[in-house]
């Protein structure tokens, strides 16, 4: 894969020129191709999201050999599903998860995808004793670029971090950092 575009002056040797429209000169926003009359425009994005969710009633029910098949699980089916999932972590009642959402998929729908599936497979596979639910509702943290190795160190420490901090602490802590003033009812 060829590196990003990143000089406004670069020139495609089969198409000859470079067009950028009025104010989307940046690097960022380099412009549109076009080859005679065609507009060349593919979907492209790259959207990290670090997404939380818990269980039902925030409950420890995943056990140690629970959280590494529910872990797997997750990795295999989000590939089915074409998402990349980069950090995936199963604690014994939340997971954190890395993704970069693909295009034409909403967040709420590849959380959907995500947790119905897993939750049908736990109860199929009895992965538990009792019946297992996802708890109502989920956390979705924009990520960039440069911040990747700090958040998948982060989801990969979590049983560090769980010694000193609950799940509700942990989960109240991100709201707080992302400007977010949560409704005590809608979390549960």
């Amino acid at each position: 894969m060829s590196a990003p575009l990143r000089d406004n002056n670069f020139r495609f040797p089969e198409w000859g020129r470079h067009y950028c429209l009025p104010g989307f000169s940046t690097p960022r926003f380099s412009g549109l191709l076009v080859r005679g009359d065609a507009l060349s425009v593919h979907s492209y994005s790259r959207c990290w999201l670090h997404l939380v969710w818990g269980t039902l009633n925030r409950e420890k029910v995943l056990g140690t050999d629970a959280r590494v098949r529910v872990a797997r699980f997750l990795l295999e089916y989000a590939h089915s599903k074409n998402i990349v999932l980069r950090s995936v972590f199963v604690n014994s009642d939340h997971v954190h998860a890395l993704i970069d959402l693909p295009t034409g998929v909403t967040i709420e729908e590849a959380v959907q995808l995500l947790k119905g599936a897993s939750s049908h497979w736990i109860n199929q596979n009895r992965v538990v004793a009792a019946k297992f639910s996802w708890g109502r509702g989920y956390g979705a943290f924009s990520v960039s670029e440069s911040n990747l190795p700090k958040v998948i160190d982060y989801i990969a420490g979590q049983d560090e971090h769980h010694r000193t901090k609950s799940f509700q602490e942990e989960y109240a802590g991100f709201l707080r950092a992302y400007g977010i003033q949560p409704n005590e009812m809608e979390n549960r």
